[in-house]
């Protein structure tokens, strides 16, 4: 039986030094560009700039919030995933990083009682169809948003009740219950 030291040596040839490995060092941030007095045009509206990009402030300075304007886009898209989760036609990792461990340890578990549901009637994993409805939001407190999103399916409507939390500068579900 052939050894496999002959193929490594093949592989790598000895004698030569590794490549070296390039040196990295960290960038520092960009500055605002500075509007002067020659230039009466505002930044957003300069040929060339985009006013949906912020440029990152200088160390020091506090970073302003990156949170949307309107959350119920994401509410939306929250939803519609954790739907299609249920039903088997999503993968629950997929929305792992907007839900807190609470939210998915409980989904988790409905995830299994439906795939044991769905096993043993027999039936398979559907994409469902349904439409997103009315959405009311509110805010409680600052930096809560709870939300009701009503779904119109082929044979009934549910609604899908969510709370959503500011968590590391970024929207994080702790509560979404399927009604």
């Amino acid at each position: 039986m052939p050894s496999n030291t002959s193929a490594l040596a093949l592989a790598e040839p000895q004698g030569q030094p590794a490549p070296a490995r390039p040196h990295l060092r960290p960038v520092p941030p960009l500055a605002a560009p500075s509007t002067t007095a020659t230039d009466p045009t505002p930044e957003a509206t300069r040929p060339g700039t985009r006013p949906d990009i912020r440029p990152v402030p200088p160390a020091g300075q506090p970073r302003p919030t990156l949170f949307p304007d309107d959350p119920d886009l994401l509410v939306e898209n929250l939803v519609r995933c954790v739907v299609e989760i249920l039903a088997g036609a999503r993968e629950l990792d997929q929305v792992s990083r907007w839900v807190t461990e609470d939210v998915y340890r409980t989904l988790h578990t409905r995830v299994v009682l439906a795939a044991r549901a769905r096993s043993a009637h027999g039936t398979r994993a559907r994409r469902p169809v349904f439409t997103i409805g009315s959405i009311r939001s509110s805010s409680p407190a600052a930096g809560v948003i709870e939300s009701v999103v009503v779904l119109h399916g082929r044979g009934r409507s549910r609604a899908v009740a969510v709370r959503l939390e500011t968590y590391d500068n970024r929207w994080r579900a702790t509560a979404v219950h399927v009604l």
